[in-house]
């Protein structure tokens, strides 16, 4: 019944796109450090089976959300760990969430296994941020009707806003059958200033999404190359670097306008 009556609020975050190499696993974690540069306490979900985002935080093949679902009677929050940041922890994947897909893909209430396992441990953090794979399936649909926002991150070129419109006619889907409290926000991400193309694209998705997208962009940034090399969240890597200067005004736009919502 507890479950039941559990609905998931703005504070609990997918980054969702089917698109490859949109930055999803990028804007995870550095939109988690900023929120917790900004005192917030935070858990980053890894719901991606390549585990891109345990590996940038230093936790490659721990156990994971396939390992916490096999064990009922392990407290979620024994699978959670500590990471070196102040405030951010880690709920980590390994490559054994592929089974997820097909041992449950299809059984009854499926995609409520992640909402009612994140409800356990939702008072302990003021931000629950998930990181999910490229494609529409198990993991996507989980952390969709888990989540109270969805950030869709969109590079700025004409294929891309055919990914926008896709994820947004899921995200309808998901608020009809399994999560109406779910709203969506585009994200512009490794925008080129430089290039008359992405400005033309930023322009059209700002109309077509008006009210829907955030303000802030997230700019193309050698330094974020550099600081995934080293595993770094980029505003830790280099505290001047434009895109970790754009996440943390992100946090605040963020937390802004969840108050505002409040």
């Amino acid at each position: 019944a507890a479950a039941e009556a559990f609905r998931p609020d703005g504070r609990m975050i997918a980054v969702s796109n089917q698109k490859g190499g949109v930055a999803k696993t990028t804007t995870c974690l550095n939109l988690g450090v900023s929120l917790a540069l900004r005192r917030a306490r935070v858990l980053l979900v890894d719901f991606d089976g390549q585990a891109n985002l345990s590996i940038s935080l230093g936790y490659p093949g721990q156990w994971s959300f396939y390992e916490a679902v096999q064990s009922p009677d392990r407290p979620l929050e024994t699978f959670i760990l500590p990471t070196r940041y102040p405030g951010v922890s880690l709920l980590p994947s390994s490559r054994n969430m592929v089974l997820l897909n097909k041992k449950y893909f299809g059984a009854r209430r499926f995609e409520y296994l992640l909402r009612d396992r994140l409800r356990t441990v939702r008072e302990r953090f003021d931000y629950i941020i998930v990181d999910t794979p490229p494609s529409i399936e198990f993991f996507t649909l989980n952390a969709l009707s888990a989540c109270g926002t969805a950030i869709i991150p969109s590079h700025c070129d004409y294929l891309s806003t055919h990914g926008v419109d896709q994820i947004l006619k899921l995200i309808e889907l998901i608020r009809r059958k399994t999560n109406p409290a779910l709203e969506a926000r585009i994200l512009l991400t490794m925008f080129d200033r430089h290039s008359t193309a992405a400005r033309v694209v930023r322009g059209k998705l700002a109309q077509l999404y008006a009210g829907r997208t955030f303000r802030t962009v997230i700019e193309m940034d050698p330094k974020v190359r550099e600081a995934q090399i080293l595993t770094l969240p980029v505003i830790h890597y280099d505290k001047h670097s434009p895109a970790g200067l754009q996440y943390a005004t992100l946090a605040q736009e963020m937390t802004g306008a969840l108050r505002a919502a409040a």
